[in-house]
């Protein structure tokens, strides 16, 4: 074997011992089907990521806020949800209501909108 066949192998065993500390470690918001949940998003930074090692999945951990505690919201960046709430934050919304109807696959959520 070439050394440049080796390290790529090193660098991966490297990656096991300091798993990905970027974000800060916080309860995680859950979504109930059935239930409307209401929270505000901290954008003032951009949103770490987390990308599943076996599946390649990858989830913004969205930093929020619910019933006034701080959590941390994973939601894959290929659900639908994540870019409406990108485009609204960009608009300047940050406070959200939203549902959720169905469970893991088949979970579907939806921005309600308040009056």
């Amino acid at each position: 074997m070439t050394e440049q066949q080796t390290n790529w192998i090193d660098d991966e065993l490297k990656t096991l011992s300091t798993p990905n500390k970027n974000y800060e470690k916080l309860e995680s918001l859950k979504l109930e089907a059935g239930k409307i949940v209401k929270f505000a998003i901290d954008f003032s930074k951009p949103f770490e990521k987390w990308k599943d090692p076996k599946t390649g999945v990858v989830k913004a951990i969205i930093p929020v806020t619910h019933k006034e505690v701080k959590k941390n919201f994973w939601l894959n960046v290929r659900n639908p949800l994540y870019g409406e709430l990108l485009n609204r934050l960009r608009k300047g919304e940050s406070t959200f209501a939203v549902s959720t109807n169905g469970s893991q696959k088949d979970t579907k959520y939806s921005i309600v909108e308040e009056d």
